[in-house]
């Protein structure tokens, strides 16, 4: 059996010009595509200091899981959201198994070596022995992965019971544009690592999200508010793609976005600039509302 099933036809090519069919063309990504007037209102920020990059991801971090709780992603103890750890790149932190998705503070992160031993952060939590399998694979593969982020959301499953791609319905899931894939062979609860291994090979060198069949949805970013808005727009689009195949019949039929226009709206939008000012409205609507998730552990 194929464990990889890329979001590809034979109609689209191998290299896409990044013009559509109108003629439209953008020179280069970003930001500032979207952003009139006076700029990106969200920039990622720079730290001289790693240690201050730390305190900054977690609280990031800790407001991607309220998000997901308050979009109803938690699911007993499933659901695990990784970052790659700034000042020690070869240990990533990880949510504590039995704390629900909204309850999750920066203080209750656990930080994590590529073995499994518990260096840092909450050393009294326990950790998801699926989540440490699939996260450490996809650490340990991929450089460019700061955050990854995988639950059991209500639509990703239901979808991925299909083992398809996404069509190119409509603006937003051209956001995942030849940048998604579906992982055809479940092998059970992710706990082995071979297991975790052929996931991380799956979602390939370049790919920022994968449907897992019969399991769910996860996604990858170079920040956790990147992974985080991508499994966000991943689940409503799962969402979407059934509600239009359940809905279509001889008078409404389904009309799919052409190849280069998809190829445009995904060059000009889906960047990881572009991604993660789009989480911040959903990261400041929680730290509006209840701040405390942005709690430390005392020094």
């Amino acid at each position: 059996m194929s464990q990889t099933t890329v979001e590809t036809s034979a109609n689209v090519p191998e290299k896409v010009v990044v013009a559509s069919a109108r003629g439209y063309t953008m020179e280069s990504r970003g930001a500032k595509n979207m952003a009139m007037g006076n700029g990106n209102p969200h920039k990622i920020p720079v730290f001289e200091n790693k240690y201050d990059e730390r305190k900054w991801v977690l609280e990031h971090m800790a407001g991607a899981f309220r998000v997901f709780g308050r979009k109803d992603y938690a699911e007993g103890t499933a659901g695990h959201i990784s970052v790659r750890d700034p000042v020690d790149p070869n240990t990533f932190w990880i949510n504590p198994l039995g704390v629900h998705l909204y309850m999750v503070k920066a203080a209750d992160m656990i930080q994590v070596d590529i073995d499994g031993n518990i260096v840092g952060g909450n050393v009294s939590g326990t950790i998801n022995a699926a989540g440490f399998a699939i996260h450490s694979a996809l650490h340990k593969a991929r450089p460019n992965i700061h955050a990854a982020c995988h639950t059991h959301s209500e639509w990703g499953r239901a979808f991925s019971a299909y083992g398809k791609p996404l069509e190119m319905l409509n603006q937003d899931s051209c956001y995942f544009y030849k940048s998604h894939a579906v992982y055809e062979d479940f092998g059970g609860t992710a706990v082995e690592k071979e297991e975790g291994e052929r996931i991380a090979k799956c979602v390939g060198e370049n790919g920022r999200a994968l449907i897992m069949q019969n399991h769910g949805l996860l996604t990858v970013g170079e920040t956790v508010d990147e992974a985080a808005h991508l499994f966000t727009l991943l689940e409503r689009s799962c969402k979407i793609q059934m509600m239009v195949n359940a809905s279509e019949n001889d008078i409404y039929k389904r009309k799919l976005i052409g190849d280069s226009e998809a190829a445009y709206t995904n060059f000009i939008s889906a960047d990881p600039e572009s991604m993660y000012m789009a989480f911040q409205p959903e990261y400041l609507l929680e730290k509006h509302r209840d701040p405390s998730f942005l709690e430390h552990a005392a020094a």
